[in-house]
């Protein structure tokens, strides 16, 4: 689109916004009709530990929100010489899961407990046995749970339950709801119904029951939406709580507030059978959409869904690039101390580079990057670790390369499940996150821990912003009864362009080399989370 196709646009409100809430920045992309980006904004912020918690405060989400926005604005003034007054659509996306629940005042009872947090371990695990379905610690109905085991006092007051998203779509519209995709990391969901699973919920039910709660558990959660469905419209309130300024106009339509996962299916094209994605940056996950259900229940293994409700296998590892960003920054310092000014850009790219040139198998160096508590191999905690033998090439390329490979190594012994005990098959991976910035190399790596082709498209860099943009715009340009697939095939990623990496077998056989000493040495990292407690 030329400038004045794009201005026509935004005056007429041929457009659709979707901001993010990530776990260290907030993104906002405004798109046009054309599907393509036309301006964006964010705001860096950081999860704080508090008391044994990982939190973000009320204060941030809203400074956040208000400041991405501004720079989208402040953006598309500039461009195109007129500032936002109204927009076709509007959606919300974050972090899935965590744990937020308000009162019938919607005072805030607890601090917004997060999906980094691994402390509902009882509750998942007898969530799990009553359920016959895995619970992840992460989920909400967990941290739920345990806060009733806890004998946590606010828990007698609930009378709302939601996540990030979830929250701020209710205050700038008023509406108690989620996309499917968001609502399947609540609460296990029956993809037949599209809502939550009703046989699951009366046990639970039961549960409270005995535990003397005053409320059921149906009368506290978001009501369950599917994509294209409409979700309320911009409150006045709301206009003026997004936009401060005062130019926005209240009335705007909304779509359900989606998770993470569920706008990196929509940006990487991944919402069809036999397709999947992995989101790799301060967490990584692969979604895979199956084509059947898995033959049993696997702790490692989350069944979610795509945001119109098909079931998704998803594998989740709360550590990915914070261990290896905090290397980085080292690098940088060391290189500010020399006092050479390097471009951090270009230090990430210099460092990912050097590791495609070290040993296939790392040179027998190990890494654990276990920021926090990793549920896949069972740590409460993290510890970050770096461990070698006398006998290890410690070189630079092997010390990146290693860093790169430990960011996936939780994520591949639940892949390896999926893979080779459950034989589900994909036709194509889509990389997308800060994992991948750095071209090929990220794209290398995960080939050869996926052994699979893994691609990554122009328009990856976008990320779940562009993603729940994506959604707003399909449900108000989307035909009657045109499945979000054929939307997406044919309206956005016809003719898109990207690269694909096929797996090296070298590569293959180096990464499992390493996951064999990631596996034996798992030991040493239970026994830094006991020793430095």
């Amino acid at each position: 689109m030329n400038p004045n196709e794009i201005l026509k646009a935004v005056g007429s409100g041929q457009t659709a916004l979707g901001i993010e809430f990530g776990s260290t920045r907030i993104k906002a992309v405004l798109i046009g009709p054309d599907q393509l980006p036309i301006a964006s904004g964010s705001y860096d912020w950081e999860n704080q530990y508090e008391n044994g918690i990982w939190t973000y405060s009320l204060e941030d989400v809203w400074t956040g929100l208000q400041e991405s926005y501004r720079k989208l604005n402040s953006e598309v003034l500039e461009r195109y010489g007129t500032p936002l007054q109204t927009i076709g659509a509007i959606g919300f996306s974050g972090m899935m899961h965590g744990y937020m629940a308000f009162d019938e005042n919607g005072r805030l009872l607890a601090p917004f407990r997060t999906w980094r947090n691994t402390i509902t371990g009882q509750a998942a695990e007898e969530l799990t046995e009553l359920f016959q379905f895995n619970i992840p610690q992460r989920w909400s109905i967990a941290h739920l749970d345990q806060a009733i085991l806890n004998k946590e006092p606010h828990v007698s007051e609930v009378t709302f339950l939601t996540t990030l998203a979830g929250y701020v779509h209710w205050q700038l519209t008023g509406q108690k709801v989620l996309g499917i995709g968001e609502a399947s990391g609540v609460f296990p969901i029956d993809s037949q119904a599209n809502d939550y699973d009703a046989g699951m919920i009366a046990l639970f039910n039961q549960r409270l029951a005995a535990a003397n709660m005053p409320w059921q558990l149906q009368d506290i959660l978001p009501k369950v939406l599917v994509a294209g469905e409409a979700a309320g419209s911009l409150t006045e309130a709301g206009a003026r709580r997004l936009d401060p300024s005062g130019q926005l106009q209240a009335g705007i339509p909304f779509c359900p507030p989606e998770g993470d996962a569920g706008t990196g299916m929509v940006a990487t094209n991944s919402v069809a059978p036999r397709t999947g994605n992995v989101s790799a940056g301060t967490s990584v996950f692969a979604m895979i959409v199956l084509e059947k259900a898995l033959s049993r229940l696997y702790p490692e293994i989350d069944m979610v869904t795509t945001p119109t409700g098909k079931p998704v296998a998803m594998v989740h590892s709360n550590n990915c690039t914070t261990d290896l960003n905090a290397w980085v920054g080292l690098f940088r310092e060391f290189t500010e101390a020399l006092g050479v000014a390097v471009d951090q850009s270009h230090l990430f790219e210099l460092l990912y580079q050097k590791a495609l040139t070290g040993d296939a198998d790392g040179g027998g160096l190990l890494v654990y990057n276990y920021f926090s508590g990793e549920h896949i191999t069972h740590m409460t905690e993290g510890r970050p670790l770096f461990v070698r033998t006398p006998e290890s090439k410690f070189t630079l390329a092997n010390f990146m390369r290693v860093h790169l490979f430990s960011a996936l190594g939780a994520l591949k012994i639940g892949l390896d499940i999926l893979f080779e005990k459950e034989q589900v098959q994909i036709d194509q991976v889509l990389g997308h996150g800060g994992f991948f910035k750095t071209k090929g190399v990220g794209q290398k790596m995960m080939a050869a821990a996926m052994n699979v082709p893994v691609s990554v498209m122009e328009t990856a860099g976008e990320g779940g912003a562009w993603g729940i943009a994506l959604l707003a715009a399909y449900m108000r340009n989307r035909a009657e009864n045109e499945p979000l697939e054929a939307y997406l095939n044919q309206k956005v990623f016809a003719g898109e362009s990207g690269t694909t990496v096929a797996p090296d077998p070298a590569d293959v056989a180096g990464f499992a080399a390493f996951m064999e000493r990631y596996k034996k040495g798992l030991v040493i990292e239970q026994t830094a989370v006991t020793a430095l407690s």
